[in-house]
């Protein structure tokens, strides 16, 4: 069989899963089936409008957070630690090792370090100028 790379100039989500299905193959022979569960925590007004939250999902044990979005009239008023209360609540009642999310070093890397999390990782010059910030907080620790 010969095999040739060719460029997609406008890559589908159905190439995105041909690319996929043999690497979730192999995971799963390598760290057993998962599927991700995804989970919602929305911050809504009055109205019933979605105005932030949190989203992330849960995979091999670890809650992994998306997106974390306080609106602007709600900052200050510990909404953001609530949102974060909860995930680790939610975390914990899915047995899970730990938490982790990345995050800019123009958005909240300090508010993630007063919450207890650690730094594990960062890419300097992403975007140029600024840093991508990786943190994790271990829920059940290694005996």
């Amino acid at each position: 069989m010969r095999l040739r790379i060719e460029r997609s100039q406008d890559p589908t989500n159905e190439e995105r899963e041909a690319i996929l299905a043999p690497l979730r193959t192999y995971n799963a022979a390598q760290a057993g089936l998962a599927k991700p569960e995804p989970v919602a925590l929305l911050v809504r007004d009055d109205n019933g409008e979605i105005l932030g939250g949190l989203y992330g999902r849960v995979f091999y044990q670890w809650l992994f957070i998306e997106l974390l979005s306080v609106p602007e009239e709600g900052r200050g008023l510990g909404l953001g630690s609530k949102l974060m209360q909860m995930a680790e609540e939610l975390a914990q009642e899915n047995e899970c090792v730990g938490i982790w999310l990345d995050t800019f070093s123009f958005q909240a890397p300090e508010f993630y370090k007063k919450l207890g999390y650690s730094e594990f990782g960062q890419i300097v010059d992403y975007p140029p100028g600024d840093k991508r910030h990786f943190f994790q907080k271990r829920l059940i620790h290694p005996l």
